[in-house]
């Protein structure tokens, strides 16, 4: 088939070959990796998503920032009374924790309706799958970087300076990786079943209390080998402990690791086999 400009399509517009055993897998590897090449796209759309969400506001994304700092002093002095905590050291905690559970509960909701709400660009325009789930790590992403001023203040107030920063990097790389997969994996599952959504919502609520992010791990004596069982408590740990000044045990990085893989395998499974009907369900 032939271009505007008369030359050969690399590619046909409309491939009716089906797709059978490893196909579906490489069709879902390449559409990961085209949707990667195309990153800027991706990146422009959910800067462009924010804009228009806070169109016309005054203080735009940071009434996010504004309503981040009043639970972490609201949550920090009535748990910290309860706990009998320091709070030179438990608001850190509870900055860090209540900031991240914001990106993991955003990138959740989002993730479970990310190909839906791309439906008229998923039914106009040819373009991988992938990159409207980069476009909504990249929204969630802008708006993790506003609420890290909530961080920065708690710190300058209590004269704390981060620690082992450059061991932030490969986790924050990891948590990258992990967004794209399970923003990918929920996207498939919400768009063939739209019960999707208030069933992880759900589920977060119940994540939330059962994950230490109020309550710091320590608390948990006996049993808390246990607390490995729960796939937030090592990504959470990998990311906050460094900051915090504290190692994670090798136990936790190995869960952490092995946390994501399994993801990422079920991602693909997923992907690759309901990939090609999404154009349809949307």
């Amino acid at each position: 088939m032939a271009d505007i400009d008369g030359t050969l399509a690399a590619e046909p517009v409309l491939d009716l070959t089906p797709e059978t055993g490893l196909r579906h897998l490489w069709r879902a590897l390449a559409d990961v990796a085209g949707g990667c090449r195309m990153w800027r796209l991706g990146c422009t759309l959910g800067w462009l998503d924010i804009k228009l969400r806070y169109r016309g506001s005054i203080l735009g994304p940071l009434w996010l920032t504004v309503s981040t700092a009043v639970m972490v002093a609201a949550i920090g002095s009535v748990y910290g009374a309860l706990f009998h905590m320091e709070l030179r050291h438990y608001l850190p905690f509870l900055s860090i924790s209540l900031v991240l559970w914001g990106y993991v509960s955003g990138i959740t909701s989002d993730g479970c309706q990310v190909f839906t709400r791309a439906a008229g660009l998923i039914q106009a325009a040819r373009l991988p799958f992938t990159v409207h789930a980069i476009r909504s790590v990249v929204r969630n992403v802008l708006v993790l970087l506003h609420n890290l001023a909530v961080i920065i203040v708690v710190f300058a107030v209590f004269r704390l300076m981060p620690a082992h920063l450059l061991a932030e990097i490969p986790v924050l790389a990891l948590w990258a990786i992990d967004s794209l997969a399970l923003s990918l994996a929920l996207g498939v599952l919400g768009t063939r079943f739209r019960d999707i959504p208030p069933i992880i919502g759900s589920l977060l609520q119940i994540a939330f209390f059962v994950t230490p992010i109020m309550w710091e791990p320590g608390l948990i004596v006996a049993g808390r080998q246990y607390m490995l069982l729960n796939p937030f408590y090592p990504l959470f740990e990998i990311l906050r402990g460094p900051v915090m000044g504290e190692v994670p045990r090798l136990s936790v990085w190995i869960a952490a690791g092995g946390y994501s893989v399994v993801l990422w395998v079920v991602t693909l499974l997923l992907f690759s086999r309901l990939r090609s009907r999404l154009a349809y369900w949307v």
